[in-house]
């Protein structure tokens, strides 16, 4: 199964209706956001999914009520928090931002996860620490890089891959 991982939005629309795009068109069956929506409006955008979403706060995610009561609204949106723990295909996913360090270090040492989902770094990231695979698909907006990127991956075969925006 193809997943869809992305992070670090920041309200930036034209990105996120890009990013979007290229779910639809790799028809993800899942999709994935570590977090910094920002804004309910940039939130809603994600309904445009062919996919479900399932997304985490992030350090900058403001008005978290509302962002609860826009996501409960869409019935493509799973809003869990600060973090998450989700299934799909053979692997077991942790999804959390990333600015809460010793969270994501005690996920990726004793969680048992196949995969830790983060973002917060704006910095794009593939690797392992054990055997667990790490993930950090970059910034999404292109503020603080210049270079928005979006990630895929593969279950089955545990393949990620980058796409710049």
């Amino acid at each position: 199964m193809l997943v869809g991982i992305i992070a670090d939005t920041h309200d930036n629309i034209p990105l996120i209706r890009e990013a979007i795009g290229v779910f639809n068109r790799e028809g993800t069956a899942l999709n994935l956001h570590a977090g910094d929506f920002i804004s309910p409006f940039a939130l809603k955008e994600f309904g445009r999914l062919n996919t479900p979403l399932i997304g985490v706060f992030g350090n900058n995610d403001g008005d978290r009520d509302h962002l609860m009561r826009t996501a409960a609204e869409m019935e493509n949106i799973d809003l869990r928090g600060d973090s998450a723990e989700v299934e799909i295909g053979s692997m077991r996913i942790g999804l959390v931002h990333g600015h809460d360090t010793a969270l994501h270090n005690v996920l990726l040492e004793e969680g048992g996860y196949d995969a830790i989902v983060s973002g917060h770094s704006h910095r794009p990231l593939i690797g392992r620490s054990g055997t667990c695979l790490q993930i950090n698909p970059g910034e999404a907006c292109g503020y603080l890089s210049g270079t928005p990127t979006v990630a895929l991956l593969e279950t089955e075969r545990r393949e990620v891959r980058l796409v710049r925006l």
